[in-house]
């Protein structure tokens, strides 16, 4: 079952993310709570706005009485665990409703959880109940994104709209003060917006929770569990499982050391046409199969049994990927090959892994040694049969091949190069590739798409009218058309002077990452500098966690004063009395076109260095 909640709050608007709403349980009402199930039923409860308290009330027992009735094994929705629980059961207490969803009739109960997903620490309450489960899809999402960093952002929307899941983006989109307005009017358009949280909520949980469902089948954790555990933490839980079984002496932790990485390299910066892209299929996990780089404390060899098992079911994941026309079961596979990719990677991690019981700090610095050895070789038959690297990083290699060659005998030759058991793959040819410096790229693909890599190109920090335009200007590049960028930043001038574009375009999103008495201290200590982010959430009165997003965009004022003293909730955003700043907006898209500008001139010529096709 999939649930969404709509909030409202007299001074903030309307939300369903948290974002903009004060601690729950005070101003806030419920408006509406979404339902859905995978059998394609729906139900959308609407509390009237006159008559609140009554209507609340009903409207929260009527949630359980469906939750009792339906009786759901997995209960999702996005943002689950940090605005749709807390918020339900606060909602519930001062409405004096219970909340017995539990399958025996127990109540919900939390307890203060954290989660570390790569370079993220996310803090939240984790909710657990009798004989259901819970599953957020932001959580979800943000697994999804370690692996492929493709995603603009982590509310619903962001995700949805990546995934084109969308029913109506405008639709989606709609929130704030115009969401209000929908509601209060009993519109069409509310109703519709109500559904589609639920909507997209049930579509990103059939495309992302799949693989999850069954790793509950291989790891000793329960489903809700499984998600939230680190890759390492349950490959080691399946070995301390199978050696108990087997009475087996468990070895002491290791001791943990250094050593050194993947190799990622750089041979030209600019543009190069006709790229193809090659890699070492599941590099490390081939490596460690055929070089037999397996912890040497595993006496009933379970890692290497393990290991064969999870690369054949990637392996064919990402085959049954490529062969599938249908654009959602595509999706669907891409992110299950993903999931698999990441947990197949992670037995090399393992072997670094310092709580792993089986680890082998030794065997891990040995298989990246042989990686690197490796992609060196095949680099360096390569560049002898004429071709130009371009980059390499960690298992793959974008280069131009030498002209008039047949890549299928070139991909012969060079598997001939690599051991047994190694296997090459010339995966996709691109049009053109910007190189703009180690990890930082854009292809151009045969159909036209964009796909930009790295944070300098495609960072977080930007407002989506600068990601856009940023795709669009080195877009322009790539085709050697670099001419009309001046028209582009004209158009997009334009658009954000004739205030064109939705709130969505201009606002930007930010992930708390310190807890706001953290900032408030490094402040006060001159650590950092005021943030926007931080200062709107501390003149919200709710108690935002670290990990957690806030939306907000920068309003015109009398007088020019820093961006975090103009910052405004984008849940407070008028479409009606408009009030962006546009001098402010336009000079962020001139400080864009200034840093990149330089590239227009490098790569606007045709000199042998600076566009590349051989």
């Amino acid at each position: 079952m999939q649930l969404e909640v709509l909030a409202f709050d007299a001074v903030a608007g309307v939300d369903d993310s948290g974002a903009g709403i004060t601690d729950p349980g005070y101003n806030n009402h419920i408006i509406t709570i979404a339902l859905s199930d995978n059998t394609g039923w729906e139900e959308l409860i609407i509390v009237d706005p006159a008559n609140v308290v009554e209507s609340e009330h009903a409207a929260l027992k009527r949630l359980t009485a469906l939750i009792k009735e339906r009786d759901p094994d997995v209960i999702e929705g996005h943002n689950l665990f940090r605005f749709n629980l807390p918020y339900l059961v606060s909602r519930a207490q001062k409405a004096k409703t219970k909340v017995d969803w539990g399958r025996s009739g127990g109540f919900l109960r939390s307890r203060p959880s954290r989660l570390q997903i790569a370079e993220k620490t996310i803090d939240y309450p984790k909710f657990a109940i009798d004989g259901r489960h819970f599953v957020d899809t932001f959580l979800l999402a943000q697994f999804y994104d370690v692996g492929m960093r493709s995603l603009a952002g982590f509310e619903r929307t962001d995700v949805a709209r990546h995934f084109d899941l969308c029913d109506s983006e405008q639709i989606s989109a709609l929130r704030g003060k115009e969401l209000q307005r929908a509601y209060l009017g009993d519109s069409e358009e509310f109703r519709r917006r109500a559904l589609c949280g639920v909507r997209e909520t049930r579509a990103l949980s059939e495309l992302l929770s799949p693989s999850y469902f069954i790793q509950a089948q291989i790891f000793p954790y329960n489903y809700q569990d499984v998600i939230v555990r680190g890759n390492a933490t349950r490959i080691n839980a399946l070995f301390l499982r199978e050696y108990f079984r087997q009475r087996h002496s468990i070895p002491d932790l290791p001791m943990a050391r250094a050593f050194e990485g993947g190799y990622t390299d750089i041979f030209f910066t600019g543009v190069a046409h006709k790229v193809w892209h090659c890699d070492i299929a599941s590099l490390y996990p081939s490596v460690m199969l055929q070089f037999d780089c397996f912890p040497a404390s595993d006496q009933l060899q379970i890692f290497r049994h393990l290991l064969t098992d999870v690369r054949a079911f990637r392996l064919e994941a990402k085959a049954e990927m490529r062969g599938e026309k249908d654009p959602a079961k595509q999706h669907h596979l891409q992110a299950l090959q993903n999931t698999f990719k990441i947990l197949l990677n992670s037995f090399y991690g393992y072997l670094g892994f310092a709580q792993g019981h089986f680890a082998d700090f030794d065997a891990a610095a040995r298989v990246t040694q042989i990686g690197r050895d490796l992609l060196r070789k095949m680099i360096g038959w390569l560049t002898g049969q004429g071709a130009q690297v371009i980059e390499v990083d960690t298992d793959g290699i974008y280069f131009v091949p030498p002209f008039e060659i047949n890549i299928d005998e070139l991909q012969l030759g060079l598997a001939k190069e690599l051991p047994p058991g190694i296997e090459v793959e010339f995966d996709e040819q691109f049009d053109a590739m910007f190189s703009y410096k180690a990890k930082n790229y854009a292809l151009l693909t045969k159909g036209g798409d964009v796909i930009i890599k790295g944070g300098a190109l495609k960072s977080r920090g930007l407002e989506k009218f600068q990601r856009v335009f940023l795709e669009e200007m080195i877009k322009l590049i790539m085709e050697e058309k670099p001419a009309a960028i001046p028209q582009l930043r004209e158009d997009f001038e334009q658009k954000i002077r004739n205030r064109e574009w939705n709130i969505d375009m201009l606002m930007k999103t930010d992930t708390l990452q310190d807890s706001l008495d953290k900032y408030r201290a490094k402040i006060a200590g001159s650590a950092r500098n005021r943030a926007a982010a931080y200062e709107l959430a501390l003149v919200s009165g709710r108690n935002y966690r670290p990990g957690e997003q806030i939306s907000y965009y920068v309003k015109a004022t009398p007088k020019k004063v820093p961006a975090y003293e103009a910052a405004k909730l984008a849940s407070e955003f008028d479409p009606q009395n408009r009030d962006e700043n546009v001098d402010y907006y336009v000079a962020k898209l001139d400080e864009l076109v200034k840093k990149f500008g330089g590239l227009v001139t490098a790569t606007g010529s045709t000199t042998k260095q600076e566009s590349l096709a051989l």
